[in-house]
């Protein structure tokens, strides 16, 4: 909201509607509280390739160690360390410069990793033919100015109405839903008629809304 002056107006901030606040501190609690589950799943995520590392070594030398033992003699020390350390290390080593070698070929050569980004976007609706909420209003507004600067190129209107019929699938969708029901609860006003959309598709969304559950 913005003052006569132009300036932001920041207090409807201080006063948010009551049924955001029926949430109120129950659900910022809840809140908090995935988010912390959440963080610390995101950590041990970030911690998995490097022990799994750790796991491929210590296992894949411990059962080679049994055939190669008789070479390193217990007795013999090097550098005041028992030979067994190093023999234990050099396999370790060995087993680290594998896996890497292995990396390196599936990167290099096999390239495989390029089909499957290919196909993951490919199984990703947001990535091939469906839009995000955010992305549906920014379209729907280009698209509106596109249309009123360029009124007399009949190519360009017959794109804006190809683009006009993706915004009105794309405002049916579960997705615009609860990113509307989302806003409602949020904002101070609920979403107004967007110009850009079909008459009463944002009503119809919201009713569609309330029945999903979270």
């Amino acid at each position: 909201m913005r003052t006569a002056s132009g300036s932001v107006s920041l207090k409807w901030l201080e006063k948010r509607p009551e049924r955001a606040s029926v949430k109120g501190e129950v659900g910022e609690a809840g809140v908090m509280q995935r988010k912390w589950f959440m963080r610390q799943y995101w950590r041990l995520q970030q911690s998995q390739t490097l022990i799994s590392m750790v796991f491929w070594c210590t296992t894949l030398t411990l059962l080679i160690w049994p055939y190669v033992s008789w070479r390193f003699d217990s007795n013999d020390e090097m550098m005041g360390l028992p030979m067994t350390y190093f023999g234990l290390g050099l396999i370790a080593s060995c087993v680290l410069i594998t896996v890497l070698a292995i990396g390196y070929i599936y990167d290099q050569f096999l390239a495989l990793w390029k089909e499957q980004r290919t196909v993951d976007t490919e199984r990703n609706p947001f990535g091939t033919y469906a839009t995000i909420p955010a992305n549906t209003v920014i379209i729907g507004i280009l698209n509106k100015i596109l249309r009123e600067q360029t009124k007399d190129d009949a190519e360009v209107q017959e794109t804006c109405n190809w683009i006009d019929e993706w915004i009105t699938w794309s405002s049916k969708q579960e997705i615009w839903a609860r990113s509307q029901r989302f806003w409602d609860d949020t904002f101070p006003e609920p979403v107004p008629d967007l110009f850009f959309m079909p008459e009463g598709s944002i009503q119809a969304a919201r009713d569609v809304g309330k029945k999903l559950d979270d």
